[in-house]
């Protein structure tokens, strides 16, 4: 009971109090949770100072404002593409879609062998000789997909 007796006392002082230190504590503990019912608990003392209201409004208002905050942080911040500066970091195969090179190992039966970067890959397609150029268009896992590069150089010398 002295928990209300105090915030009774003080009002609207002690719900912008009680926001500043939930602030203070996101500092601490990050994850945004007690960003959110600080800003709450800051809207509710402001209100409450220039409308006087009942305590039992005042923590409905509080509640209500927490919950309509939290879930519009929640959905807009699952809804946000992460970013960074290695966007292929743990999807090597992505990062060859759209390149050239030549078929280290013939593709016989669907499958063969090129060189990528620093990896020799197994690679799927239309059976082709080996040293035809060919280009990636996707992958299966680790498997590249490719295709031939049609009026490539060794297409012209034939």
């Amino acid at each position: 009971m002295q928990v209300i007796e105090f915030i009774a006392s003080y009002g609207p002082w002690a719900w912008i109090v009680a926001g500043i230190i939930l602030l203070a504590l996101e500092l601490v503990a990050p994850g945004g949770y007690l960003l959110w019912m600080g800003v709450a608990a800051v809207i509710t003392g402001l209100f409450s100072l220039f409308q006087p209201l009942d305590w039992p409004i005042e923590w409905l208002i509080f509640g209500v404002l927490s919950l309509v905050t939290i879930t519009a942080w929640v959905r807009f911040n699952r809804n946000r593409p992460s970013q960074t500066d290695r966007p292929y970091l743990n999807r090597r195969a992505d990062r060859f879609v759209g390149h050239e090179a030549e078929l280290e190992q013939a593709i016989h039966d669907g499958f063969g062998r090129m060189v990528l970067g620093d990896t020799v890959w197994r690679v799927s397609g239309p059976d082709l000789p080996a040293g035809r150029r060919v280009r990636v268009i996707g992958h299966d896992g680790a498997v590249l997909q490719v295709e031939p590069i049609e009026g490539s150089a060794s297409e012209r010398l034939r």
